[in-house]
C-alpha cells in the first residue's frame, strides 16, 4: 500500500451464481437489472445495432459466441491472445516459475505460480501468503499431480480467462496434460480439473495427487512484537477418511480462543489409496526458507522456498486409477475446501464443491461475461487502455470477497489481543491486493468506488461501504472514525479512535484521517450513480458523524485544516496534510448535497458553509509558489509550508467537487493546478522507459530525508491521471502517460521484456522503479501485490468519466453527459454504462471544428433531466450548436479546468448534439 510502504437477455445463457450467498437481494438486484436493461433496450431500439461492431469483437469457442475484449496488435505484445471456456484468455510463456497467479471466487481464492507449482510468498505471514485460503482461513499451502509414477512438470504456457486460470502443462507418460483452476462463486472451496488426453489407445493410468496443509489465520502476522504471533502456529494433524485427505487444527493461540479449523482435499471418486505424512510435496523437495537468508530484495526467489518459518502443516497422498478412452480424454475435479467452524461444515462445504464441476466453472465464466457486458468501451485510437479496463472489470471481481462473523478486536499494532467488541455477522468488500493485502482498507474502496461505479459493479462496493460503516461503529463507539486496516476475522491492525504519546513526547493518531473525511463522497458517489435513496440513508448518519468529528476532535488550532495522518505516513510532515484539506472540502460538499436532499437544513447550512470557506482559503494557504506545486502539509505554529515531494501534491486537480448543483473538476485554479500537473511529469517526479513512466511516491530530493522515494505506485499514477483529466490534459504526454503506465504492467512492459508484471491481465500494486524493480526479479518476500484494485481509478474513471463525460447526479433525477476527445484520437465510445436501473450509451467524435456527441439513455436510468454536451478546447466558442438535426440557441456555455463546456437540456432516450467552432 502507499500509505504503508512496504445482459443480452440470452436465455440459454447459465444462471447467475450467487456473489453474496446471504445477501440473496444483492444479487436479484443485478440480475433484474440486467433483465431490464436488456429488454428495454430491445424496445427502444438503442444503439445495439448501430455500435456492436465497434465495441466488441466476436471470439466463437464451443459454438457459443461471447462477447471479448478487442486484445490485437502491439499493444497485446506482451501476450497470446486466445479464447477458452468461453472466456477470452491472455497467456504468456515467460519465466512461469517467477510469476503469481489467482484463481479467486468470493469465498475462497488460490495463489501459485504460472507454472503450476505452489511456492512460499508473501511477507504479513512470512511465506504463508499463498496457497487455498478461505478468508479468514488458509487451507493448504498446494497440491500436485502425478500420472504413472512421474510427477507433472511444470508449466509451458499460461492462462488467464475470465473467473478462472488453465495451465499447458509437458505430455506425461505419454499422455496430454492441462489444468483449469477455478473458485466457485459462494463456496468456501477451489476446484482444480485435470484433463488428461491419450492420444493412442485405451489404456489406464495411474493418477497421484499429494497435496500440504497449512491451517492457519489471517491473523496474527509473523511481525516481531506482535502477539500473539504467526511463530504460535499449531500443528496440523492429518488423516485419510477413506475418500479423502483430512486435516485439522484444533487448540488456540496464546491468549486467543479456542478454535477448530478444518479442510479437506478430494474428489468425487473414491481414491485406491490414501497416505498422510509431512513428506509429501509432490516434486517440490519441501525446503523451509527463514527469511534470513542474503540476497534480499533480489534473492531467494520464491522457487526457491517451499515453506516459511512459520509451516506448521503436514501431508497427504491419493491414488486413483483412470481409465482413458483411445484418443480421448477425461478431466479429473480435484477439490479443496474448509471452514474455520470445524470439521462438519469442512465436509458440506466440499460436497458442494464436488457437485458439477464442470457446471461450476460453466457458472463462474458466465458470471463474469455478465460483468463484461457493463461498460463495453471501443477507443480506437487507444486500444491498450480499452483493453485495460476491459481486464480491470475482472481484476474487481477477483478481489470481491464476503466473510461471516467477523469479531471485531483492537490489537493496537499487534499490541494486544483483547476480547471482541463486537461481531459484524457478515461482511463484503473488494479487497484491496493479492496475495498480503486480500481484506478491507478504507482508503482502498474509497479510491477503488470510482473504478467500481464506471464498471457497473454497484453491490460490491455499496457492500464494501457498509461493512466499513459496521466495522468502525464497533470499533470506535460510534465516533465516526472510519477503520483503516480489518482482517476478515475482524482483528483491526489500525484504525482506532485513539492517540498515544510517542517517547519524544509527540502525539500520534491510531487512525488516518483521511478515511474519514473521504467517506461522505463514497456515499454521495454511489447515491449519485444509482439513485438509491434508501443507501443514502442508511449511511447518512455515519457520514454526517464522520465530518463532525473531524471538526470537533481534529482541529485544535481552530483554522479548518483537518489534523492528523493521511495517506501518505511517513515522519517529518506538519500536523495538517495537504489530502486531507482536500478530500475535507470534497466530502463537505457532498455532504452538504446529501442533507439537502434529506431535508437537513442544519447540516445543509453547516457543511456547505464550511466547505465555501475552506475552499476560498485553499490556493492562499497551500500553494507553495516557490516549486509551483502544492505543499504537502503545514507545520505549526503559523501554518507554516513544508514541501516534502509527496503524490498527494496532486490532489488538488484529482478532488472534483459537486458545487450548488454543478460539477466543478479540480479543487486548484487553473493556472496552479495547469502548472503542478506539468512540472510532475518532469523526471524528478516519474519514471522513464524502460522502467515505468508512472509518478513516484515521492520526487527525488524531497522526503524527510531529501533522498526521494522514487518508486511507482498503481494510485499515484492514478491520482496524476486523473488530475490531468480534471485539467483538459488528456493527449501524449499528459494523462495519456499516465493512463499507458498503468495499463502496460497489466499486458507488455518493458522492463520485464515485453510481457505482463505478473499475471498477464492483472494490475500490480508497485510498478518497475529506478528504486524498485519488477517484482519477477524480487525475492519471495520483497514483492509488491501482484493484482491491486485501487489502480483501476486511473483508467476506467478517466475513460467513462472523463472522456465519455458521463456524470449522473440519479438523487436529483438529473444526467449530464459532456464528453472530451482525447488530443491524438478522433471517436470514443461507451455502450450499456450501467446507471440507476437502466443504461446508457455514448459516442464522442472529434473532426477538425466540429464536435459531436451521440447520446442514448433508456428510461430506467431515473434520469427525468439530461443535459448532452460536448467539452471544447479552453477559450474556445461554439459558432453553432444543432441536437437531433435542429440548430438550438437556449445552449449553456461555462468554462471549467477542463475547458469549455457546451450542453444543451433534453431528456431521455436517443439524442445527437453537434457543435461547430
Amino acid at each position: 500500500m502507499v500509505a504503508q510502504g512496504p445482459g443480452d437477455g440470452n436465455s440459454s445463457a447459465p444462471p447467475p451464481l450467487c456473489l453474496f450467498p446471504t445477501n440473496t437481494y444483492i444479487l436479484l438486484d443485478f440480475a433484474g437489472w440486467l433483465r431490464q436493461t436488456c429488454r428495454s433496450r430491445r424496445e427502444e431500439g438503442v444503439m445495439t445495432r448501430r455500435f456492436v461492431a465497434a465495441l466488441s469483437v466476436v471470439v466463437v469457442v464451443l459454438g457459443v459466441a461471447v462477447a471479448g475484449p478487442a486484445l490485437a496488435g502491439p499493444r497485446a505484445a506482451g501476450v497470446q491472445v486466445a479464447a477458452g471456456a468461453g472466456s477470452p484468455e491472455l497467456s504468456t510463456t515467460s519465466r512461469l516459475q517467477d510469476r503469481r497467479e489467482v484463481a479467486a471466487g468470493t469465498r475462497a481464492y488460490a495463489i501459485g505460480f504460472q507454472d503450476g507449482r505452489f511456492y512460499a510468498n508473501g511477507w504479513h505471514i512470512t511465506g504463508e501468503m499463498g496457497g487455498v485460503w478461505t478468508p479468514p482461513l488458509k487451507l493448504v499451502d498446494g497440491v500436485w499431480f502425478g500420472l504413472d509414477g512421474q510427477w507433472v512438470g511444470p508449466a509451458t504456457r499460461f492462462s488467464s480467462g475470465w473467473g478462472y486460470t488453465r495451465y499447458d502443462l509437458p505430455d506425461t507418460a505419454g499422455l496430454k496434460v492441462s489444468r483449469t483452476d477455478v473458485a466457485p462463486d459462494g463456496r468456501r472451496g477451489v476446484l482444480f480439473g485435470l484433463t488428461v488426453t491419450n492420444p493412442g489407445a485405451a489404456r489406464t493410468a495411474r493418477l497421484t495427487v499429494d497435496a500440504h496443509s497449512e491451517l492457519m489465520g489471517q491473523y496474527p502476522w509473523g511481525f516481531t512484537g506482535v502477539t500473539p504471533n504467526a511463530s504460535d502456529n499449531l500443528p496440523d494433524k492429518g488423516s485419510f477418511d477413506g475418500r479423502n485427505l483430512v486435516f485439522t487444527d484444533d487448540g488456540a493461540l496464546p491468549g486467543a480462543p479456542q478454535h477448530h479449523y478444518a479442510a479437506l482435499v478430494g474428489t468425487a471418486h473414491k481414491p485406491d489409496s490414501g497416505t498422510v505424512g509431512d513428506q509429501f510435496w509432490g516434486p517440490q523437495p519441501g525446503h523451509r526458507c527463514t527469511g534470513t537468508e542474503p540476497g534480499a530484495p533480489a534473492d531467494p526467489k520464491p522457487s526457491q522456498c517451499d515453506d516459511g518459518p512459520f509451516g506448521r502443516g503436514t501431508g497427504g497422498e491419493l491414488t486413483y486409477n483412470l481409465s482413458l478412452p483411445a484418443a480421448g480424454s477425461k478431466t479429473v475435479w480435484l477439490a479443496v475446501a474448509g471452514s474455520d467452524k470445524g470439521l462438519a461444515p469442512a465436509r458440506a462445504e466440499l460436497a458442494r464443491v464436488l457437485e458439477d464441476p464442470a457446471g461450476r466453472l460453466a457458472a463462474k465464466v458466465a458470471s463474469r461475461q455478465r460483468l463484461s457486458r457493463m461498460t463495453r468501451l471501443s477507443l480506437p485510437g487507444d486500444r491498450l487502455v480499452q483493453d485495460a479496463v476491459e481486464w480491470g472489470k475482472q481484476n474487481l471481481a477477483d478481489l470481491t470477497q464476503h466473510a461471516e462473523d467477523l469479531q471485531v478486536r483492537w490489537t493496537d499494532q499487534g499490541k494486544q489481543f483483547p476480547p471482541p467488541l463486537g461481531t459484524v455477522p457478515e461482511a463484503t468488500w473488494i479487497g484491496a491486493g493479492f496475495p498480503d493485502y486480500p481484506w478491507i482498507f478504507g482508503t482502498d474502496a474509497e479510491y477503488t468506488a470510482f473504478a467500481a461505479v464506471s464498471l457497473g459493479q454497484f453491490e460490491a462496493i455499496k457492500a464494501n461501504l457498509r461493512t466499513l460503516r459496521d466495522i468502525s461503529d464497533i470499533l470506535n463507539d460510534r465516533s465516526g472514525v472510519v477503520v483503516h486496516e480489518s482482517v476478515a476475522d475482524g482483528s483491526i491492525w489500525f484504525g482506532h479512535d485513539s492517540r498515544h504519546t510517542n517517547p519524544d513526547g509527540t502525539v500520534a493518531y491510531d487512525f488516518n484521517t483521511d478515511e474519514t473525511v473521504k467517506f461522505p463522497s463514497a456515499v454521495a458517489l454511489l447515491w449519485r450513480w444509482t439513485g438509491d435513496d434508501r443507501f443514502r440513508d442508511e449511511l447518512y448518519d455515519f457520514a454526517v458523524r464522520n465530518l463532525r468529528y473531524v471538526v470537533r476532535n481534529l482541529d485544535a488550532d481552530g483554522d479548518g485544516w483537518p489534523e492528523g495522518l493521511g495517506n501518505v505516513e511517513r515522519t517529518g510532515m506538519g500536523p495538517e496534510k495537504l489530502d486531507n484539506a482536500v478530500y475535507f472540502i470534497r466530502g463537505l460538499y457532498d455532504l452538504a448535497d446529501m442533507a439537502r436532499s434529506r431535508h437537513d437544513g442544519a447540516t445543509f447550512a453547516w457543511a456547505r458553509n464550511l466547505a465555501r470557506d475552506l475552499q476560498r482559503r485553499f490556493d492562499g494557504t497551500w500553494w507553495y509558489e516557490a516549486a509551483q506545486q502544492y505543499a504537502d502539509s503545514l507545520n505549526e505554529p503559523g501554518n507554516t509550508q513544508s514541501f516534502q515531494k509527496h503524490w498527494i501534491g496532486q490532489t488538488p486537480m484529482d478532488a472534483e467537487l459537486r458545487v450548488d448543483g454543478r460539477t466543478v473538476p479540480g479543487l486548484a485554479p487553473f493556472g496552479h493546478g495547469d502548472a503542478a500537473l506539468a512540472g510532475r511529469e518532469d523526471p524528478c517526479f516519474s519514471g522513464e522507459h524502460p522502467l515505468n513512466p508512472g509518478l513516484f511516491h515521492t520526487g527525488c530530493g524531497g522526503g524527510p530525508n531529501g533522498e526521494g522515494e522514487l518508486v511507482i505506485f498503481g494510485l499515484t499514477t492514478s491520482i496524476q491521471s486523473i488530475g490531468e483529466g480534471n485539467y483538459g490534459r488528456l493527449g501524449p504526454g499528459q494523462q495519456q502517460r499516465y493512463t499507458h503506465a498503468l495499463a502496460e504492467t497489466m499486458f507488455s512492459e518493458p522492463a520485464t521484456g515485453g510481457t505482463p508484471d505478473e499475471q498477464p491481465g492483472a494490475m500490480p500494486e508497485i510498478f518497475p522503479s529506478p528504486a524498485q524493480g519488477p517484482n519477477i526479479d524480487r525475492c519471495w518476500t520483497c514483492r509488491s501485490m501482484f493484482m491491486q484494485a485501487w489502480g483501476n481509478y486511473g483508467t476506467a474513471w478517466a475513460v467513462v468519466h472523463q472522456w465519455l463525460g458521463v456524470r449522473p447526479d440519479l438523487g436529483h433525477g438529473r444526467l449530464e453527459v459532456v464528453p472530451q476527445v482525447p488530443q491524438g484520437q478522433t471517436t470514443v465510445r461507451g455502450r450499456d454504462i450501467r446507471l440507476g436501473g437502466g443504461a446508457a450509451d455514448v459516442e464522442a467524435t472529434h473532426d477538425g471544428a466540429t464536435y459531436k456527441t451521440r447520446l442514448d439513455v433508456s428510461k430506467g436510468v431515473g434520469a427525468s433531466q439530461v443535459a448532452i454536451g460536448h467539452t471544447l478546447p479552453a477559450g474556445s466558442r461554439p459558432a453553432t450548436v444543432t441536437l437531433d438535426g435542429k440548430r438550438v440557441h437556449n445552449y449553456r456555455v461555462v468554462e471549467t479546468n477542463r475547458g469549455t463546456e457546451v450542453t444543451v437540456s433534453t431528456g431521455p432516450g436517443r439524442h445527437t448534439l453537434t457543435v461547430t467552432t
